[in-house]
């Protein structure tokens, strides 16, 4: 599945350095984040249960899953009026969620643009540049309906009632994603893409020595999320940056313990990220590979096998299931029929997380 997630903040917070830590492909950093450009990566959503397949399956290869991850280059205040701020901000439209960054730390040698560190002006910053954005989109969509509700449409009438409420909502300061409408009011606007109206995940990036515990700027942050229900991420970026260089298991577990972490920050991210898209893992375990494939929550089994290849969802016949747990607890394949825990599902199945599938088909 191709699915996006963009990492978005002021300048000099820190995202690019996060970035790299969890991507396949590395951006340049520097003091006021001089890229031009968007960074496109892929990261693997790290998931223990691959490893423990494959004690019972032996293999040629295992697969993480992955998602595409965006790093959009810093945004400032007024920057939604200019050419590149409309870049970046189209780079956002295109993502299926976000990853807020923010400046969590001190750094003399790494100026804030805005002159001092504060991460809850960021955030509003940030989010005004959204919600400019997010208002001329309504107001262009307002226009269009305007003109079919004057010649009598009843669903155009409607349509331009809630489209005036995300109006206002958006002038007085809120994101889309907090005003209180029905899921086919939402459909009024799904067309648009509205930037505050994608789920939003905040990791504040601290210093190392704030990497357990946080920091002033840190108590700030979940304070003004508390609200919304949010609690933030904390990761300590340079940290992570440097556990990221290290190709052996054990000098970065060593690092970790050295630094009082019991994993990379960047793992609890990637899961997070995966988490707040809705979205769930099923495997696929033989010999050549063990592979974890990305489905969003509540698919059925033809379209999880559609994941795998379009000929699998076109033919499908039924899919031959087990679950994790049972695999795990029982060792083998044929551990699980002799114990009735090989189920065949149909077409109306809903795959659950952790769901071991072999696809049945003909075309």
């Amino acid at each position: 599945m191709a699915l996006q997630c963009g990492i978005i903040g002021i300048t000099s917070t820190g995202k690019t350095t996060i970035f790299n830590c969890i991507s396949n492909t590395k951006g340049e950093t520097g003091t006021f984040g001089a890229g031009t450009k968007a960074n496109l990566g892929v990261i693997q959503v790290p998931d223990r249960r691959l490893y423990e397949l494959e004690k019972f399956q032996a293999t040629e290869k295992i697969v993480p899953t992955t998602v595409e991850i965006v790093d959009i280059p810093g945004l400032v205040r007024g920057q939604s009026d200019a050419s590149s701020g409309n870049r970046f901000l189209g780079d956002i439209r295109n993502t299926d969620a976000l990853i807020h960054v923010l400046r969590c730390f001190d750094d003399d040698n790494l100026p804030h643009i805005d002159g001092s560190v504060d991460p809850i002006r960021d955030i509003e910053n940030v989010e005004f540049e959204l919600q400019v954005k997010d208002l001329e989109s309504v107001e262009k969509k307002m226009q269009r309906v305007e003109r079919a509700a004057k010649t009598g449409d009843k669903e155009a009438k409607h349509a331009l009632e809630i489209l005036l409420r995300f109006k206002e909502h958006l002038s007085n300061f809120q994101n889309a994603n907090t005003l209180a409408v029905k899921p086919e009011e939402k459909k009024v606007v799904d067309d648009i893409f509205l930037l505050t109206m994608k789920p939003v995940l905040y990791v504040c990036n601290v210093d190392e020595g704030s990497a357990i515990s946080g920091n002033k700027y840190v108590e700030r942050v979940r304070e003004y999320l508390n609200d919304r229900g949010v609690e933030p991420l904390v990761i300590a970026g340079a940290v992570e940056a440097e556990i990221a260089t290290l190709s052996e298991e054990a000098d970065r577990m060593e690092f970790l313990q050295a630094a009082g972490l019991a994993e990379p920050g960047v793992n609890k991210l990637v899961r997070a990220a995966y988490a707040m898209l809705n979205l769930q893992t099923f495997f696929t375990v033989g010999p050549k590979e063990i592979k974890a494939w990305t489905i969003t929550a509540g698919m059925t089994a033809p379209q999880a096998a559609g994941v795998i290849h379009s000929d699998l969802e076109r033919g499908f016949i039924r899919a031959e299931v087990m679950k994790y747990d049972d695999f795990i607890a029982l060792g083998s394949e044929q551990k699980c029929k002799e114990a009735g825990k090989f189920f065949i599902e149909g077409k109306n199945y809903i795959v659950g997380d952790g769901d071991i599938l072999h696809i049945r088909f003909n075309v």
